[in-house]
């Protein structure tokens, strides 16, 4: 072995100067080992390969020996590196195999402690080299089992920094980025990135690439390109010229998925002229088969043609299976643009074969996807006359189980930002699914296709992430080329210990979600069908993936709703808006209907720009008074027969219109998809040619996901609507912040609002109040009710909680609803896991959903923290926005499920009464806000919430029609829902 005195860890120059060498083997393998890894990093792979045959044959000239056998396998070890690296797969299994072969041989041979350690790690070496050559190949199942053998050997290494520990985690990453597994993938990566010791220069950038390509293949290109970027730089520090030019291609297929396809086949065609002259023909393949898309998007099929065979015949000679049945996925699709169908159907199902046989079911439910695109589309192009049922059915049969696949793939992810991203990705897939449907003309495939959509994620409050196999972007035939990823430096360095602190960041990151319940087509308890029952079997089944959670929920709960009258009504996006309703409570009926987009998208818009904007401050609630729809007569009645128009069907409108004549009021009980969860269905002008609204036919409450029924309710103290405290939190005082800023107060000096003092003074004298005040006036601008206080006070027990004050609520676009927060009296140091403003810590719906689970071993979940009361009022700026986002996770939805029945919130930014007084100039003792607040606390002290609070908002309309003054326009009381599940 070598001088045991030496060094025996590392095996090159350093990286930051070229002219140290280690001293292993002495002259001329010393100086060659580092000549060789200076060339590998200047990407002269041609001239690495000869540097280290060159030593080869001069070591197998020695007299053999342990320790020539070990330099012999050392250097076969270097040399599969660079064979890796050029793409040449046949040459480095040969190498691979060469260098196992003799490490085998020698490990029985007498070794010091320093040499033993060399041994081991250039064993490792080997064993995450072999692995990355079967991933290449896709023989992905025998690459884990070589990770797992190196991760058994890895204990006997002493690897003090992580290093060996770094490159076996990064190889985890790779091999997970090739089945698909992006979440798993990511969190493995962000964890690996975050304890990487900065003594790793070669692994950090190549994990900086790893998250940019997870990213680009998730939809989030704008994270994607600052990880590209920071990888740039570090390769340009190292001078690792390879590393900069590689995320030429990387870059090009983001710009793809971008749709911009001019940017992307110029940086195709960059890299591909230095793949080809550097020989790296495993990289050229990948470029070759993305300017063949491309080539095809742009009309050129001879092109497109040519650089798929050329592509493939690459694949092929590699023996890259997988990649190569990639391109055999989009030479199917050019074979179905051309006519070809035959040639079609045999190129989709030699890709498919492939996948099946290496396990990569994404893949597979990406050809099936393609499968039920053509036959769509070939429904359009010819007529199928007594076979279009079945041909119909037939695409079905493929798209729904895949669609479903791929929706539920989000599950994966550890954040809901990267899940609605993903979705985004997903929408093509289920659009088709439904088009297919509405084609079918099938009423009830098309309920339980809604009852599934709008079950909702399942919260998941354990500390370990799901098993992830997700299922690939459908809305392009061409494969993602974060699927063949390539390390082009086997040895790379870094460190990663996924375990202790590690394991538990990535596991805590964001908000954890699993499948949705499996929908019970029965309105009550016992067996029955469940919503798309053989499209889940079918999914769970081809794809390896799980789809619906195991217990299964009544489509709606209805032992409460016998009194009178009810619709449920669900709404789901699909491009297209779809609805369906049913009746019960002694109605009988359903219906379905549809809203085009351009007419839905169209009504949303005229709504938006009524509303005050979230992020618009005091200029966008100056622009509702002044200009909004809402607070002018006119504009207002024609937004809301635009509203109706778009979204409510007439067929519905006459169901009610008949209930009510036979049986009194109904109750509509709507779901709202994400795109209208703004809409005020009260306002909707259902008739044509009047002014009658819905709130003037039904009562209207808004229901949430079923989901969000808690299975295993938190223990709360014995309460019910008749006996406990009320609990007030009356515009707290935020630390930090002045009663003039932007936290500031909502309701003015205390004592200076008659309305709410009286409100007050109601309250004390029907019963127990907390905080225990002697006046009303204490209970305003409070410095002592904070997160702690709340919980002491939930936890003992309360039939009510009323919140008025400052409401954050989250940016849509950002996806995570759990990010709205109440503002309490928390100071900074409060724990929580809401980023502190100034000296303040907001309580996030995340708080309340999580509790104190990812911030201590012995946490407990919000519900335990933060029970809630059986009805809670959030009365602050669209502290009902939960709706707004594909996973509603926001502070409504959070009380409903920490047991609340019944939450009141808004659907938008409220004005205050100083909005009120300051923008509109009535005078300051007309106070709607006051007027509003009131409204709502007597609604909650009804035995029926719903229809007291209806009946105040039937009020406030009939002024608002008599006077159009505009403290009664629906600006204020059209905000206002109450929410149930």
């Amino acid at each position: 072995m070598p001088d045991e005195e030496d060094n025996a860890v590392n095996n090159g120059v350093d990286t930051t100067t070229d002219h140290v060498v280690t001293r292993l083997y002495g002259e001329p393998f010393d100086s060659g080992f580092a000549q060789a890894e200076r060339l590998h990093l200047a990407a002269d792979l041609a001239a690495a390969v000869a540097v280290y045959e060159e030593l080869l044959t001069l070591a197998e000239s020695i007299e053999d020996s342990p320790d020539v056998r070990f330099l012999r396998a050392h250097l076969l070890a270097d040399l599969t590196s660079v064979h890796l690296a050029a793409t040449d797969l046949a040459g480095a299994e040969d190498t691979n195999k060469r260098s196992r072969a003799l490490l085998d041989d020698i490990a029985s041979a007498p070794m010091g402690p320093r040499g033993r350690q060399l041994w081991l790690e250039v064993l490792l070496r080997t064993l995450i080299a072999g692995a990355d050559l079967l991933r290449r190949t896709g023989r992905l199942d025998e690459a884990l089992a070589c990770l797992d053998e190196a991760a058994v050997r890895l204990p006997e290494f002493d690897d003090p920094d992580g290093l060996r520990t770094s490159e076996l985690g990064l190889n985890r990453v790779h091999l997970l980025m090739d089945r698909g597994e992006w979440g798993a993938a990511e969190d493995q990566a962000s964890a690996l990135l975050s304890t990487t010791p900065t003594t790793a220069v070669e692994t950090v950038p190549r994990l900086l690439v790893a998250l940019g390509l997870i990213c680009s293949s998730t939809g989030r290109f704008d994270p994607a390109e600052d990880y590209f970027a920071r990888a740039e730089d570090r390769f340009r520090v190292i001078g690792d010229i390879g590393g900069e030019r590689t995320l030429l291609a990387h870059r090009a297929y983001a710009a793809m998925h971008q749709g911009e396809l001019h940017l992307a086949e110029r940086l195709f065609a960059e890299a591909s002229a230095f793949f080809e002259g550097q020989r790296w023909y495993g990289d050229l393949a990948v470029c070759e088969q993305a300017r063949a898309f491309l080539a095809g998007r742009r009309g050129d099929a001879l092109g497109a043609e040519e650089l798929l065979a050329a592509s493939l015949s690459r694949f092929e000679r590699l023996g890259a299976s997988i990649a190569a049945a990639d391109t055999m996925l989009l030479g199917a699709q050019h074979a179905y643009d051309r006519g070809d169908i035959e040639e079609m159907k045999r190129l989709a199902q030699e890709a498919r074969d492939v996948y099946q046989e290496r396990e990569v079911y994404e893949r597979c439910a990406q050809v099936d996807l393609m499968l039920a695109r053509t036959l769509e589309d070939n429904l359009h192009r010819t007529d199928h006359g007594g076979h279009e049922r079945e041909s119909i059915d037939t695409a079905l049969s493929f798209a729904l189980p895949a669609a479903l696949a791929l929706e539920a793939a989000r599950y994966d992810f550890a954040t809901a930002h990267a899940r609605s991203q993903w979705l985004e990705l997903a929408d093509e897939a289920m659009q088709l699914v439904f088009r297919l449907v509405m084609r079918r003309q099938d009423q009830g495939l098309l309920f339980e296709l809604a009852e599934h959509r709008c079950a909702g994620a399942s919260l998941a409050l354990d500390r370990t992430p799901p098993a992830a196999e997700p299922v690939e972007d459908p809305a392009s035939v061409f494969p993602s080329a974060a699927m063949k990823s390539y390390a082009h430096h086997e040895h790379a360095e870094g460190a990663m210990t996924l375990g202790g602190v590690a394991a538990e960041a990535a596991a805590s990151v964001g908000l954890r979600v699993a499948p949705p319940p499996k929908v019970r087509m029965a309105a009550q308890s016992g067996p029955g069908r469940v919503a798309l029952q053989e499209y889940i079997a079918a999914a769970e089944f081809r794809y390896h993936r799980r789809i619906a959670h195991e217990e299964a929920v009544p489509f709606w709960i209805t032992d409460d709703l016998t009194s009178r009258p009810v619709v449920q009504i669900r709404l789901a996006d699909a491009g297209d808006l779809f609805m369906t309703w049913t009746w019960a409570g002694g109605a009988r009926g359903f219906g379905t209907g549809q809203g085009p987009r351009d007419e839905v998208d169209q009504a949303v818009r005229e709504l938006t720009d009524a509303l005050p904007g979230a992020g618009d401050g005091a200029e966008g609630m100056r622009r509702a008074f002044d200009e909004g729809a809402l607070a002018q007569q006119g504009s207002e009645r024609r937004l809301a027969r635009t509203l109706a128009e778009a979204l409510w069907p007439e067929q519905l409108t006459a169901q009610i219109r008949q209930v009510a004549e036979r049986a009194g009021r109904p109750l509509v009980r709507i779901q709202p998809s994400p795109r209208v969860a703004q809409v005020p269905w009260e306002l909707l002008a259902v008739d044509d040619g009047t002014d009658v609204r819905l709130i003037d036919l039904a009562d209207v409450v808004t229901t949430a996901p079923a989901s969000l029924r808690p299975r295993k309710p938190a223990p709360a103290p014995a309460q019910n609507t008749g006996t406990g405290p009320v609990v007030l939190v009356l515009d707290p005082r935020v630390p930090g912040f002045r009663a003039d800023s932007p936290l500031g107060s909502v309701l003015g000096p205390p004592g200076s609002d008659p309305e709410l003092l009286s409100l007050v003074r109601a309250r004390l004298d029907a019963g127990a109040v907390v905080p225990s005040v002697a006046t009303p006036v204490e209970a305003f601008r409070r410095t002592d009710l904070d997160r702690d206080w709340l919980s002491g006070v939930l936890r003992r027990g309360a039939r009510r909680l009323m919140y008025v004050g400052h409401v954050s609520g989250a940016p849509v676009e950002g996806g995570q609803s759990e990010d709205g927060a109440l503002h309490l009296c928390c100071d900074a140091g409060a724990s929580g896991l809401a980023e502190p403003l100034r000296t303040h810590r907001p309580l996030s719906a995340k708080d309340l959903l999580l509790g104190s689970l990812p911030l201590r071993a012995d946490g407990e979940p919000g519900a335990l923290i933060w029970p809630a009361p059986p009805r809670v009022a959030l009365i602050g700026c669209e502290s009902g926005g939960d709706l707004r986002f594909a996973e509603s996770f926001g502070l409504a939805t959070a009380m409903l499920y920490n047991g609340a029945e019944l939450v009141t919130a808004t659907r938008w930014v409220l004005p205050t009464s100083f909005a009120f007084h300051r923008l509109a100039r009535l005078p300051e003792s007309v106070r709607p806000l006051s007027e509003a607040i009131v409204a709502v606390d007597t609604a909650h002290e009804d035995e029926d919430p719903v229809r007291s609070l209806g009946g105040w908002q039937r009020e406030q309309l009939d002024r608002w029609r008599a006077d159009g003054r505009i403290e009664h326009s629906p600006l204020l009381w059209a905000a206002m829902t109450c929410v149930v599940v």
